[in-house]
């Protein structure tokens, strides 16, 4: 690695190091939230908010003929285990059980029925699955508030007057577990919308979308990323355009709750607080049997503990550690007791996979290309990294810092990323008008950070999310265009020709789904 961190290469991130200097130079030791919210202070993530809650206001002139609030239990205990597709996940509340009725996130704040848990829920690690989403379709007919036109349909548009109807109406929600995002083109965009091809016709309607190339709203389909291990992060929702979680709790209230007013400081507080209370990973799997057996440190339990010492920039692959620390590749120390254990007969065939798996995450090497964000940002056509390298939060796996990066996902057309199903988003061809990429064309499922900040070097561009309780929240990345952890797995090998094994491959799927 010491090539990647070269001396001669630092003069080539002087513009990244100053627009994360703010991340890298205070108190080494945050409290819960306070990374997250002091992580971005840039005038772009403001930018968006009053033409997007505008937008969803409009939208209330399409009819919801569904009605009803959302089911929710009476207590959330201090520490919960349900079912997910591969065992038991865990959740950890260390300042004891929450109350629902007495906490805002529970509440239904808003006009349409729904609460922050109705896109938020234990089962499923604090978001939603493809399936969770499925079942709770059928069980109320859709009617549940999650179906609301607003964002849960393909467009605001959509038929909805039949089952039938919603089945297709719902469509992207049923089968990727996708949310739509409606954001405007910002003001001071670098690009423009040259062509669109938009199966629901969102983006191609003025009154739901694009006005013209430079104009209006992008619609784009995006996973709900989980409401815990919130003190982990160092950017807020996908492209970062939160800049604390007070903003995204408001917004969240205002835009897919369809509120007349924004939370109180009371009911924001809630909130907040609950949210970063609530730790979550896997605790039982169904080959490998209990995580936190034999010496291993799987579970939520540890996690609190692991908070304790986290801080921005605390395994920065930049070399930009605020406490000079050098980066390790080694991410994840949740089963060293098991690899310790390796060939000696005390493991059972899936903890030996486990074990196996965390080795391939920690220590494989990759050589990482094409990635806008990296290679571009560094002058390195080819950087000597490790899964790490971008999932570098210790025990947690997402960037220590604002990272947002382009890997291939939201890529389209010729580009379209190996492994991954892309079929049913939208396709925008943008054109580089101005900035250093003017005359480059791009052609995406989601433009990602650009629609924030209008720069085109940002198109495509999303953060990172923490992998703990990966097992019950399938499909993966943000377009889930990732059926199971094998296509995420299948991808990265392929994307960047590490080479696995089948059963590398194996041992890595085992490893993810005991996070």
């Amino acid at each position: 690695m010491r090539t990647y961190f070269s001396q001669k290469k630092k003069l080539a991130l002087s513009s990244y190091i100053i627009s994360i200097a703010a991340l890298c130079c205070g108190a080494p030791v945050l409290p819960v939230n306070a990374a997250a919210q002091s992580a971005d202070n840039d005038p772009a993530d403001y930018a968006w908010q009053a033409d997007a809650i505008n937008y969803a206001l409009k939208m209330r002139a399409f009819f919801d003929v569904n009605i009803g609030q959302q089911p929710t239990p009476p207590v959330i205990p201090q520490f919960e285990l349900d079912f997910d597709p591969s065992g038991l996940i865990g959740n950890f509340q260390p300042d004891g059980p929450t109350q629902t009725s007495q906490n805002a996130f529970f509440q239904n704040l808003g006009t349409n029925g729904r609460t922050c848990f109705t896109c938020h829920q234990p089962q499923t690690g604090w978001t939603v699955s493809a399936a969770s989403v499925q079942s709770r379709f059928f069980a109320s007919f859709g009617a549940d508030p999650i179906f609301r036109l607003v964002d849960g349909a393909t467009c605001p548009t959509a038929d909805v007057s039949t089952i039938s109807a919603k089945l297709t109406a719902y469509s992207l929600l049923l089968n990727k577990g996708l949310i739509r995002i409606g954001l405007p083109v910002p003001a001071n965009a670098e690009f423009s919308v040259s062509s669109v091809k938009d199966p629901y016709g969102c983006n191609t309607n003025p009154v739901t979308g694009l006005t013209s190339p430079t104009s209006g709203i992008v619609s784009v389909y995006r996973r709900p990323l989980p409401s815990t291990n919130l003190g982990f992060l160092s950017t807020i929702m996908w492209d970062g355009r939160e800049p604390s979680l007070s903003s995204q709790a408001t917004d969240a209230t205002l835009i897919h709750a369809q509120a007349n007013s924004a939370p109180s400081a009371t009911q924001l507080s809630q909130i907040v607080n609950f949210e970063s209370g609530v730790f979550t990973a896997q605790i039982f799997d169904n080959n490998a049997g209990w995580l936190n057996g034999y010496g291993a440190t799987g579970g939520p339990v540890p996690l609190p503990q692991q908070l304790s010492t986290f801080y921005i920039g605390i395994n920065d692959p930049l070399g930009l550690n605020p406490k000079g620390i050098p980066f390790t590749s080694l991410v994840f120390n949740t089963y060293p007791a098991w690899e310790n254990l390796l060939g000696g007969g005390q493991l059972n065939a899936g903890q030996a996979s486990v074990a196996r798996g965390e080795q391939v995450f920690n220590n494989t090497s990759i050589n990482i290309t094409g990635v806008n964000g990296l290679n571009d940002v560094l002058l390195e056509p080819v950087i000597h990294g490790f899964c790490g390298t971008c999932h570098d939060t210790p025990n947690v796996g997402n960037h220590s810092v604002k990272a947002p990066l382009n890997i291939g996902i939201a890529n389209a057309g010729q580009n379209s990323p190996p492994d991954l199903d892309i079929s049913a988003l939208p396709v925008f061809t943008l054109q580089c008008n101005s900035g250093p990429l003017a005359g480059q064309t791009f052609v995406v499922t989601d433009i990602g950070r650009a629609l924030i900040s209008g720069n085109c070097a940002d198109i495509g561009k999303v953060k990172g999310p923490i992998l703990r309780g990966l097992a019950g929240r399938a499909p993966y990345f943000h377009n889930g265009s990732a059926a199971n952890l094998t296509d995420v797995v299948n991808f990265y090998n392929d994307r960047f020709n590490i080479g696995l094994t089948s059963q590398q491959k194996q041992d890595l799927v085992a490893f993810l789904n005991t996070l």
